[in-house]
Order: structure tokens, then C-alpha cells, then sequence
């Protein structure tokens, strides 16, 4: 039997919700990437749920979770691991790293010297690592979950366009609104605890072979040449753009396509829609365009920037 992607999605939601407020929109696109086959950044101050969204959509899956605080001493051994010698036996072998896991929450990565962040960028891009001229494969699923604070700079080391590139969403995580910080400490006050999410009974939705199906499932959906060509015209613009030094790549329009494609899955639909391609904008191209100065001055966002540029596209029907 066929899965169903729309029904998973929707038992996941209904998962989440348990401990999941005011994030939804945000969790909903982490969801997009995982059956996408993407990495996320997330940008937001702490205190902001970014943790406990990364460990609630490993226990829905199933998978393996795990965290790396990235700071300036952070050696790339201390991600993918080394060789060590056994006296004993007389012979290498593979101390894996915290790398080898299927969701990886890397909190704070532009901490990291560009050595270190490099040393993902293989495992983003190939889902494999590379020890001593040795490569070993990582498990699967595997998704990188990114975190970085956007106000405090001193002691950081921003991340390449290269390594930028290499992440499907780039997703901003905000205050929740007052009444839904009230039911933050309404469940805190009768004893949830984001610490100890055993005893919020979370059931698994799927496992990490079912995450392949879904994927797979996706493959199916009908693309029509005008969504092609929708696509293509965004990036075009992008890179036309008198606002911006730098539009999208080439990878921008694939990534784009895949998350659309999963976004019309989770609908239930078996084809793209504009709106789903108009949806995705944003978490796709905002870390992979480039502002001109005097844009800045002006006040854009490249969100803001990338709504000028679907604004003046003509919408297939």
C-alpha cells in the first residue's frame, strides 16, 4: 500500500503539538526539509525552542539525536572522530564522532573556526565522512540542524557562501506572540519539562526506513513545465536584481523545486501549485543572496527583496 505522506505529516502535527507551542509554522518547515532530504539553519536568539524542536522530530522518527555545542576550540576530530591505536590488538580503529547520528543539532556553528565548520561540510553534501583518506558512510536519514544567535557577533565566524549553500532552509525562529508565551507557563506550571520529554508520551510517527519511503513517495509528484519555467524565472531575477551582489545559485532553483514538491505532498496533492513554489521563497533564498549596500541603507531584507522579485513575475496558471 501506498504511503500516505499527508496522513504522516498530519499524525506528526498532532504529535508535536504536545510539546511543541507556538513554533508550528517553523517545525513545519523542519519537517519539509527532513523529507526533502535537507539541512536546516536556524536563526533566532535562545530561549526560543530551537532545541526542543530538533529533539521532538528525532523521537517522532525514531532516529538518533545528537547535540554539538560548537566553540572556537572545536577541533574537526571532534566532530567526525579519529583513528585510535589499541594496544591490546595492535591495530587502528574508528572512534566515530557525534557526527555519526541521524538528526545533528550544531548549536551556535558560527562559533566554530572555518576548519571545524568545514569538517560538515562533506557529511551536508555527500552524507558520508572522510577519516584518514578512509570514507565511512552515515547513517540515514541524515540532517544537519543548525543553530546562530543573530544579535551577538563578538567571537564569531560566519559561515562561507559555500557552506551557506549547502543548507535546504535557512529558517528564522521568532518570539512567540503573548497569549501563546501564556501557554508556554501554563504547561510549565503544571509540570511540563522540556528537559524530560519522556513524560510527555511521545509516540514515534515513523521509522528511519519510512523516512526512504516518504521520499520516495514524493519523487511522484507532477511537475508542470510552467513550474519549471516559474522556478527558473525566480533565479533569474535574483541574479538581475539591482538590489542584490550575489542571486540565487543553481542550487537554489533545485532546492526550491524539492520543497515544493514535498510541500504538495504534505497537502495531499499529487502536483505543484504556484503558491506552494511562492511559499518556499523565502527559507530558500535568504541565505544564499547577497544585499547590495546601498539596499541595506535603504532597509531591505532579502526577504523583502525576494518579494519584489515575485511581485513583478508573471504567475503561471
Amino acid at each position: 500500500m501506498p504511503i500516505n505522506v499527508q496522513d504522516i505529516y498530519a499524525r506528526i502535527k498532532s504529535e508535536s503539538a504536545k510539546v511543541i507551542v507556538g513554533q508550528e509554522a517553523v517545525f513545519e518547515q523542519i519537517v519539509i526539509a527532513l523529507f526533502t532530504g535537507g539541512h536546516v539553519l536556524l536563526e533566532g536568539v535562545p530561549g526560543t525552542a530551537k532545541t526542543l524542536m530538533a529533539k521532538t522530530l528525532a523521537r517522532l522518527v525514531a532516529a538518533p539525536f545528537t547535540r554539538i555545542q560548537f566553540t572556537p576550540d572545536l577541533m574537526p576530530s571532534d566532530i567526525v572522530g579519529t583513528s585510535v591505536f589499541d594496544v591490546g590488538t595492535g591495530k587502528f580503529y574508528l572512534k566515530r564522532g557525534p557526527i555519526f547520528t541521524s538528526i545533528l543539532l550544531g548549536d551556535e556553528i558560527n562559533r566554530a573556526p572555518a576548519k571545524t565548520q568545514s569538517a560538515l561540510l562533506e557529511a551536508m553534501e555527500e552524507r558520508q565522512v572522510s577519516i584518514e583518506g578512509e570514507s565511512h558512510p552515515l547513517p540515514e536519514p541524515f540532517m544537519v540542524l543548525a543553530t546562530q544567535n543573530p544579535v551577538e557577533y563578538e567571537g564569531t565566524y560566519p559561515l562561507p557562501e559555500a557552506q551557506l549553500d549547502r543548507f535546504l532552509f535557512k529558517v528564522l525562529v521568532s518570539y512567540a506572540p503573548p497569549e501563546v508565551e501564556q501557554e508556554v507557563l501554563r504547561r510549565y506550571h503544571r509540570g511540563f519539562d522540556a528537559r524530560h520529554l519522556d513524560a510527555a508520551h511521545l509516540v514515534a510517527v515513523l521509522t528511519p526506513a519510512q523516512v526512504s519511503e516518504v521520499r520516495a513517495a514524493i519523487r511522484s509528484v507532477t511537475v508542470e513545465n510552467g513550474i519549471l519555467a516559474y522556478i527558473t524565472a525566480i533565479a533569474d531575477a535574483s541574479r538581475a536584481s539591482r538590489d542584490l551582489i550575489l542571486g540565487g545559485s543553481p542550487r537554489a532553483s533545485i532546492s526550491l523545486l524539492l520543497a515544493a514538491k514535498t510541500f504538495a505532498a504534505m497537502q495531499g496533492r499529487a502536483y505543484i501549485t504556484p503558491d506552494d513554489v511562492k511559499a518556499l521563497v523565502a527559507p530558500v533564498y535568504r541565505h544564499r543572496i547577497i544585499l547590495k549596500p546601498e539596499a541595506e541603507i535603504e532597509g531591505l531584507t532579502p526577504d523583502a527583496v525576494m518579494g519584489r522579485i515575485l511581485s513583478r513575475l508573471e504567475v503561471p496558471r
